[in-house]
């Protein structure tokens, strides 16, 4: 499919679990035809039981579904979990999973990362957040900051096509002779209600989410506020960063100050001197673990997905985003961030750098570089190339014995 940028949308901004969950289960409970869905997590806790519910009821009323779940971040759900969802004719796909070795998950790299739901073609959901009682302030300290974004109108039919292809319903355009770059598309006349889903690939649309981000830095005129989760991009997007900041564009960096993940910010801390010395903003989310995905630019563009800027989204995983020309959304956006920035977060400042040696230096152009190429280095292995695997669905014991019980009767008759 073309993706293109599309008028005339509906668009919401959603914070967390408490705003997303309650919007997607109550556009699960109005479908009338079919749903689409895909995640990277799927935890069979309260949340996972939940949309579990929901989907059985609609499968029951007779939507047609259709879902994918990744084999690494979802590899533990009950096959009793499974099995009542296919039984109902719900078709679900697993990307790529994989047996353990020595206990260990060897999918770690090109994971399905996106997280979409479509409903009857009328309302989509984009972003960062997944099926799991974590993205609720009720699971505690360790309670993911999310965003997700719903939109209504023409883009809903792009995100519908997408899904349908990526799951297998839908024929695939792509070409046997291999993968060329893609150009992302621009739009030529910005204004309001305009949405683009742009997504990352291993063929045609490797780089489509960074080639946005690199050009909204480039185009930036007063303002920037990125907040992401897991910041480690290339040198490019860094560059563009102190660009920006360097003509006069207020550049904010928000990252994890109490990571899910100690490397995270092992990583994040490298890149410090670099930008802030170049006249980056960078502040420490201090609250609870930053998950989000999110980006605002000058008073008209925005992006909410699920893609990272590290080395595992642009490099490897399937990622989503919807970019977004809008000035409420945009100040939606801003207002949620601007708070963030004054209740919630610490500001790195110069004076608590590390001085720069020359031993630090090479030290961390080693470690940025082995970070930054690793995952792509190993996602060349063959061992890590993706399959899609459909969930049959179980032969229920009643159908056993009527079939048991039909066999019986027709010896009889002999």
């Amino acid at each position: 499919m073309k993706p293109g940028w599309r008028e005339g949308n509906s668009i919401r901004l959603l914070e967390n679990g408490e705003e997303f969950f309650p919007r997607v289960f109550g556009a699960i409970q109005r479908a009338q035809h079919n749903l689409l869905l895909e995640t990277f997590i799927l935890f069979d806790d309260d949340v996972g039981q939940a949309l579990h519910a929901e989907l059985l009821a609609a499968a029951r009323r007779g939507v047609h579904i259709e879902m994918m779940v990744d084999g690494y971040g979802s590899p533990d759900l009950p096959d009793t979990f499974v099995n009542s969802l296919t039984a109902e004719g719900i078709r679900f796909v697993y990307y790529d999973p994989r047996p353990l070795v020595l206990g260990m998950r060897t999918n770690l790299f090109r994971r399905l990362h996106r997280k979409i739901v479509v409903a009857d073609g009328d309302i989509a959901f984009v972003g960062g957040i997944n099926y799991s009682a974590e993205h609720n302030a009720s699971f505690g300290p360790q309670a993911k900051q999310d965003y997700a974004v719903e939109v209504k109108g023409p883009i809903v039919a792009d995100i519908a096509a997408y899904v349908q292809q990526e799951i297998g319903s839908k024929r695939s355009g792509h070409r046997w002779w291999g993968a060329r770059r893609h150009r992302p598309a621009q739009n030529a006349t910005p204004g309001d209600a305009q949405a683009l889903l742009v997504w990352r690939d291993n063929g045609d649309h490797r780089d489509d989410i960074e080639q946005h981000y690199l050009e909204m830095l480039r185009t930036a005129k007063e303002d920037v506020i990125i907040a992401n989760a897991y910041f480690f991009p290339g040198y490019r997007l860094l560059r563009e960063m102190r660009n920006a900041a360097r003509r006069g564009v207020h550049v904010r960096l928000i990252v994890q100050g109490e990571p899910d993940m100690p490397i995270v910010k092992v990583g994040a801390e490298l890149l410090y001197s670099f930008l802030v010395k170049g006249g980056v903003e960078v502040y420490e989310y201090c609250r609870r673990p930053l998950h989000a995905k999110i980006a605002v630019k000058d008073r008209q563009w925005a992006t909410v997905g699920s893609s990272n800027l590290d080395p595992l989204s642009l490099s490897l995983n399937l990622e989503a985003n919807l970019m977004i020309h809008d000035r409420d959304f945009n100040q939606q956006v801003r207002d949620n961030l601007e708070r963030l920035l004054q209740e919630d977060c610490r500001r790195v400042e110069e004076s608590e750098l590390p001085p720069q040696s020359w031993w630090q230096l090479s030290k961390n152009v080693v470690v940025f570089h082995f970070l930054r190429h690793f995952p792509a280095i190993a996602g060349w292995l063959p061992a890590h190339t993706p399959k899609l695997a459909e969930v049959p669905a179980p032969v229920q014991p009643e159908m056993e014995t009527q079939d048991r019980m039909g066999t019986e009767n027709e010896g009889a008759k002999f």
